[in-house]
């Protein structure tokens, strides 16, 4: 019944060896636009709020933003064009920083990634509910953060079904917002008419009549801190070139195109809206948002056959807005797994976030995300305000990284490239505008949420590299390890043994040929000497997000299955014993395991099953997560079933020695 429940609703599993399954999964522009541009596009449901309250009274200064923001927005869309030509196959903020300025300042973006992820989900959810809520009676508010909690579990089930299922079924909150948001910001600049011919004046004029009661760096720091404050609008850019492996071929092609497009809807509807604050003299009206206000002021006056049609168009837009908004939390879906699993193959977190699930999608990013905002709502109360200054912080740490990581590669190149300067001065252009952003957003708003984010985002940080340090001394071992057994000096025997049909098997569950495997063969020798007769080598190919890249790289994990196990047939036969291998491919590797032993003890009738273990000296709940327990896990799982597992321990020592 269980398995029949989670069939309904995340779907059943994809059969990763079909040669088409990377086409039948990759996104084409549209669908990337819808996926991973909605979070640009829906920030402008809260971004221009922002940047407008924040004027205060000079709200002329309006006009200046909202060129400030269309530039700003084609500046960051072309750098990031810039990042996605020269790393193909994504990896976005975190990869790009890395590559060009370093590891550690690579896990400084991506650790600023994953929490702007969290807080992606966080911010469009409240975002979206607080839309929705505008329109709603207010007896209902007290309903609110439960609507929120619920939302997060629906998108949850929705991106444990896959990328391009849940995509598609937004597809039609992604056109009504277009359409309802493309005529009302038109309606409301043209309907001024004139008003439009004396706007660059009175803006003028107010400007001077600013500038004489404020001075310049007064009127100057206002506008910067407005500019800033609003920086919201600008997040979800880089979100393409961060999911570049999920797009379709060509890749680079497409996910220029969907950045175009992105670019373009993003600033017509952010610099749109702001326009209309300022023609239309919007003030805020507490238990609404200013693009509530916006749209009622815009629709009242209309009419047919004397019935208002207010009501029902604010009501459309609002749902589409919050739709939407709940749609853009899709890019922290999509995006902040996708970082933790390219962090994980780096070794920055624990490995099982590479893992993917049945329906090839990396379950336990998605589900950490998941509890993650719901921590981040329980504790903000779904304040926007408060998750937009948190959220934008993070956004512009990697906006800044990977703008300067983009001028030391122009400069480095600047011999060989023709075109250098011109690409250098745009990503130059890009770190000051982003720095600036993130300096006085930092400053400004640190009291108000923004200790918060630095703070879980240097705990983070810290957690990496301990995790990464854990990593790299077990390496250490294992490589020692390795040295010692895999070059075992054997004399080739004359005759190759034979099968034994109803002799004793030993089937043996290995990884990879390496040092743990030779371990558990040479354990298996010295306690149960010359007893087995035959010996039986399984494999799972694990497929997880660092293979799932294409039909190459899963024919090449293919490939060193199959040659890691015959050289355990080869050692094998030169100690004497006859000795055959199974292997699959899949991405439940418990799984496939006991599917594969259950065949062979049926095959085998006198079969004891064998597996090693790295066992700590001091085994903690940290070891314990770091580390799949396989052995331990396929051991529970077959006793029940009546067959008999025998786990070896590789002991692993604090002084980094094995026995």
């Amino acid at each position: 019944m269980l398995e029949r429940l989670r069939d309904l609703l995340i779907g059943g599993r994809k059969n990763l060896l079909d040669p088409q399954i990377h086409h039948q999964l990759a996104l084409i522009a549209f669908f990337a636009w819808v996926g991973l541009g909605s979070d640009g596009l829906s920030s402008s449901s809260y971004g221009p709020e922002e940047a407008f309250l924040a004027l205060g009274h000079h709200t002329h200064l309006a006009l200046y933003l909202t060129v400030a923001m269309v530039l700003t927005v084609f500046l960051i869309s072309a750098s990031y064009s810039q990042i996605i030509e020269l790393f193909p196959s994504g990896g976005g903020g975190y990869l790009v920083a890395t590559k060009l300025l370093g590891p550690t300042v690579g896990l400084i973006s991506g650790s600023a990634l994953v929490v702007d992820y969290m807080l992606t989900v966080a911010t469009s959810v409240a975002s979206g509910c607080d839309a929705i809520y505008s329109f709603l009676p207010h007896t209902m508010v007290g309903t609110k953060m439960i609507s929120e909690f619920l939302v997060i579990a629906g998108l949850t089930a929705l991106n444990l079904r896959g990328i391009k299922e849940s995509v598609k079924t937004l597809i039609p909150i992604f056109i009504t917002f277009l359409i309802t948001h493309l005529a009302l910001i038109l309606w409301g600049i043209f309907s001024h008419g004139q008003a439009l011919g004396v706007i660059i004046p009175d803006t003028v004029r107010d400007t001077h009549l600013a500038v004489q009661e404020l001075g310049t760096l007064g009127v100057l720091a206002i506008f910067l801190r407005a500019f800033s404050l609003g920086g919201g609008t600008f997040t979800g850019i880089e979100a393409v070139s961060n999911g570049v492996q999920i797009l379709r071929e060509p890749r680079v092609h497409t996910a220029k195109k969907t950045m175009l497009y992105m670019a373009t809807s993003l600033s017509f509807t952010a610099g749109g809206i702001l326009l209309c604050y300022l023609l239309n003299d919007v003030h805020h009206i507490a238990g609404q948002t200013l693009n509530a206000s916006l749209w009622t002021t815009l629709t009242r006056n209309w009419h047919i056959g004397g019935v208002n049609l207010s009501p029902a168009i604010v009501s459309i837009t609002l749902l589409s807005e919050g739709m939407l908004l709940f749609l853009a939390a899709q890019t922290g879906f999509i995006d902040g797994p996708r970082t933790l699993s390219v962090m994980a193959v780096d070794n920055w977190v624990p490995k099982r976030f590479a893992h993917l699930s049945e329906r090839l999608v990396t379950q336990n990013g998605v589900l950490i995300m998941a509890i993650a905002t719901v921590l981040v709502l329980a504790y903000t109360h779904g304040d926007v305000r408060m998750l937009v200054v948190m959220y934008s912080i993070n956004v512009f740490i990697t906006f800044t990284l990977s703008q300067m990581g983009m001028v030391l590669h122009w400069w480095q190149v600047r011999k060989t490239e023709a075109h250098w300067r011109r690409r250098f001065l745009l990503a130059l252009v890009g770190t000051l505008v982003t720095g600036t952003i993130l300096i006085i957003t930092s400053v400004v708003k640190f009291g108000e949420g923004g200790w918060v984010t630095l703070v879980v985002t240097g705990i983070l940080i810290g957690f990496c590299l301990i995790v990464r340090r854990h990593y790299d001394q077990v390496r250490d071992v294992l490589k020692h390890l390795d040295e010692l057994l895999t070059n075992l000096p054997m004399s080739a025997n004359e005759k190759s043994p034979e099968l034994v049909p109803e002799g004793p098997t030993a089937i043996v569950l290995v990884e990879s040929y390496a040092g743990l495997g030779i371990h558990t063969l040479l354990s298996i020798q010295r306690m149960f000497p010359r007893h087995f007769k035959n010996f039986v080598f399984v494999t799972v190919g694990q497929v997880d997000s660092g293979q799932f890249k294409g039909a190459e790289a899963i024919e090449a994990l293919e490939a060193k299955c199959r040659d890691d196990l015959e050289r355990y047939v080869e050692l094998a036969n030169q100690m004497g014993y006859y000795a055959e291998y199974r292997y699959t491919l899949g991405t439940e590797l418990i799984t496939e395991l006991e599917h594969m032993t259950q065949s062979l003890t049926r095959e085998f009738r006198r079969s004891l099953v064998f597996a090693g273990q790295l066992v700590f000296q001091r085994e903690t709940l940290f070891t314990r997560t770091l580390h799949h327990e396989t052995a331990f896990s396929i051991q529970r799982r077959l006793q029940f079933l009546g067959i008999q597992v025998i786990i070896l321990p590789i002991r692993v020592w604090e002084q980094k020695r094995t026995a």
